[in-house]
């Protein structure tokens, strides 16, 4: 795991368009800001930008693409957004219909892509600040569950809170929150500590996403916000077409996380 750790983005990007990497990107070029998509089609995309702006810690936007180019010229020139994810999914009137490892076929004029922050990016900071990362440690998927907290609504788009949840040994937590709150457009600091019932979560050997990972007598289940949330306000709102990575299946970028370091906004066009 430590070479994959090393590579460049673009060699992980490489890697990925030729079908040589379908696993989930965690851990891969470590150091390289992740990014969470959603692909729309032009006339929901304005929508769905205010919608990144009204809640801005789940879906923290890094940039929007012109419609109907796959290149994302801010965060990764010369990349394409068509075959540099490991895994898409497609869904019509909000509901999935299936996953692909290339857009190449569905790729349209009128549709805009959007990526936006992930907390993959903080994690290079944790494991730099001593914090065990033990998904990471198990080759797992993060676990990430659906909330009872809904999002801000714009007139279209609603939807829950989606949350990704990584046990933290309880002497960590704090310094965990610390070294995320540097990172708000990679979703900032834990949203909650402690009880999963409070944010509406039954069950945490059930995540709705991801991979369950079970939380230790000396640790604590930390809560950050998540860049799944977009596919579960899709799935409510049902646009005609949408097309995200599939969870943990994120795009690597050129940016370091340093770049993202104590940002607060960007220009996302």
């Amino acid at each position: 795991m430590e070479e994959l750790a090393r590579l460049s983005a673009a060699e992980a990007r490489q890697l990925i368009r030729a079908g040589r990497w379908r696993r989930p990107t965690t851990g891969l070029a470590l150091g390289h800001v992740q990014a969470n998509l959603v692909i729309l089609p032009a006339d929901w995309a304005e929508e769905f930008a205010e919608f990144c702006r009204r809640n801005s810690q789940a879906l923290p936007l890094l940039e929007m693409t012109a419609p109907g180019d796959p290149e994302p010229r801010r965060l990764a020139p010369g990349a394409d957004l068509r075959t540099d994810l490991p895994r898409y999914r497609v869904y019509r009137q909000g509901r999935l219909v299936e996953e692909r490892e290339d857009l190449l076929p569905l790729w349209r004029p009128d549709l805009v892509a959007f990526l936006l922050g992930c907390s993959f990016s903080a994690e290079r900071a944790l494991l730099e600040a001593g914090v065990r990362l033990r998904h990471l440690e198990e080759g797992r998927n993060v676990a990430m569950y659906r909330t009872s907290r809904p999002c801000q609504a714009t007139a279209r788009l609603h939807g829950p809170l989606v949350v990704s949840m990584r046990p933290i040994k309880g002497d960590q937590v704090a310094r965990a929150s610390e070294v995320t709150a540097r990172y708000p457009l990679a979703h900032g600091a834990p949203v909650h500590c402690g009880e999963p019932l409070a944010l509406g979560i039954a069950d945490l050997g059930r995540p709705d996403w991801g991979d369950p990972i079970a939380v230790a007598p000396d640790e604590v289940p930390v809560f950050w916000a998540c860049g799944v949330t977009p596919q579960a306000v899709i799935m409510e709102s049902q646009p005609p077409l949408a097309i995200t990575h599939a969870p943990g299946y994120m795009f690597i970028t050129d940016w370091r996380d340093q770049e993202i370091d104590q940002r607060t906004s960007t220009n996302p066009r």
